[in-house]
């Protein structure tokens, strides 16, 4: 990714070259060594490009202000229930069987 991408390996260049932290050069160099030079275990950059590309679609949507509130009104009607703290609690009940501690 990082080799095709020339956005992604101008930002990543840059970044580890020190950049962005002119006082401390080598900063961010373990960041960069993990994504480039280490495997990028974790596919950080594999969605560089189409992230990019959709938050370029949200940008443009964002200027229409009509539209904007519209989705927004809409994402906001259609979700569901959520809430952390009942997440983690129906972990720890369901799949790790544990009981709260009290700090």
């Amino acid at each position: 990714y990082y080799e095709k991408d020339e956005e992604l390996h101008q930002v990543l260049t840059q970044i580890g070259s020190g950049v962005f932290s002119p006082e401390d050069p080598g900063r961010y160099r373990d960041l960069v060594d993990s994504l480039i030079n280490f495997g990028d275990h974790y596919q950080v950059l594999a969605d560089y490009r189409s992230y990019v590309d959709c938050q370029d679609k949200v940008d443009e949507l964002y200027e229409l202000q009509e539209e904007w509130t519209a989705k927004a009104m809409l994402n906001i009607a259609n979700m569901g229930y959520f809430s952390s703290d009942r997440t983690i609690k129906e972990y720890a009940d369901h799949i790790w069987h544990i009981d709260p501690v009290r700090l």
